[in-house]
């Protein structure tokens, strides 16, 4: 067999245009013998984005075999045989799609790399996994071994006939000598969308943390259709896969309960704005929640690296007053790392209230 196609870094949007190619072939009507497909889709929600395209391919295939993360497993359409996988195992990372028949083959194989790509649209399309794609029938009939293995008991004694009897017929034929052509037209594909998807990336990244910074510190509103296509409030998106770091921020200035006035609290207001925006990475984002309550989300960063940003955070107004007599404000924190889906933001709210009158800088939530 050929050496399989090194792995690259891709995002998730590049992975959906990839294994739409692959369902679109596997749905091509073609006279090549039964038809297995083997799809891994991490959470259910992926999978439902899916679900009439699966149920098609179900109506063709010999077996089609569905992994994913469940308690129970759900219901799918006739001729689908779901696997559920535990979250901490390896699997679960992964997202892959093998259609395997006697004459053809394809692939995508990709782990998340539980990373994010800065600039990308929503939290769900920057997701970052390590993958490859083949069409070549031999790295089909690879895959599917593997896949069965891994699977092994799970795998209902329909399913494991049916993979049997597939790859039987595969073994008896010789690979069609013409397929490298058409691997290299898939390699080509991968590579120019992801350069696409990126190019994309930095436009929207020029235009984002630079304007900000350059239009006085402006950041979104929280209710903002920007901020919610963002953070998946308006697509399909699951619990349980990146994890986000989320900081409810309140600063509290030193001249009165109700805070400066006039031109002075305009002022003030911009030097805390452009304070919480100098920390933050590429791939951070900032929205203001109140007149002086900001929420800020940091992809991909763990507890203890999210409890020092908030410290520093701190740290920051308070050199910030040290310097100059201008700022006199505090800032109280509380923070969540999270898998959650949608975002806890409701309960850092109150805990955030809670942080305030009791005079606590820093406040944790412990993800369940």
């Amino acid at each position: 067999m050929p050496d399989a196609p090194a792995p690259q870094r891709l995002t998730k949007r590049t992975l959906v245009t990839i294994s739409h190619a692959l369902e679109r072939a596997a749905l091509a009507a073609a006279e090549d013998g039964p038809m297995v497909v083997f799809a891994l889709f991490q959470r259910l929600p992926y999978f439902e984005r899916e679900r009439q395209v699966y149920e098609r391919i179900a109506s063709r295939a010999a077996a089609t075999v569905v992994g994913l993360v469940a308690a129970q497993a759900p219901q799918l359409p006739a001729g689908t045989y779901p696997v559920l996988l535990d979250e901490k195992e390896e699997l679960a990372r992964e997202w892959s799609v093998v259609v395997l028949t006697p004459r053809f083959g394809a692939v995508l194989v990709a782990h998340d790399l539980e990373e994010f790509q800065a600039g990308a649209a929503t939290l769900e399309s920057g997701r970052l996994f390590e993958g490859r794609s083949s069409f070549r029938r031999d790295e089909a009939l690879h895959e599917a071994l593997r896949l069965r293995h891994q699977l092994g008991d799970r795998l209902s004694p329909q399913a494991l006939s049916a993979v049997d009897g597939v790859v039987a017929r595969v073994r008896d034929l010789p690979a069609t000598p013409g397929e490298s052509r058409t691997d290299a037209a898939l390699q080509l594909f991968a590579a120019r969308a992801e350069q696409d998807h990126t190019r994309l990336r930095s436009g929207a990244h020029r235009a984002g943390p630079d304007a900000q910074r350059e239009s006085g510190g402006r950041v979104d509103p929280a209710d903002s259709p920007a901020m919610r296509q963002w953070t998946g409030a308006t697509g399909v998106t699951a619990s349980g896969v990146l994890a986000v770091a989320v900081l409810a921020v309140r600063v509290r200035h030193a001249e009165s309960q109700e805070g400066p006035i006039g031109r002075t609290a305009t002022r003030q207001q911009q030097a805390a704005v452009e304070l919480l925006l100098a920390r933050l990475r590429p791939a951070d984002r900032a929205t203001r929640t109140g007149p002086d309550d900001f929420r800020l989300y940091l992809p991909a960063l763990g507890t203890e690296e999210a409890v020092a940003f908030a410290y520093g955070l701190i740290a920051d107004f308070q050199a910030a007053q040290a310097r100059s007599a201008f700022l006199s404000a505090t800032v109280t924190v509380a923070l969540t790392v999270t898998r959650r889906r949608p975002l806890p933001e409701d309960e850092l709210r109150k805990a955030l209230d809670w942080a305030v009158t009791r005079n606590a800088p820093v406040v944790t939530i412990a993800e369940e």
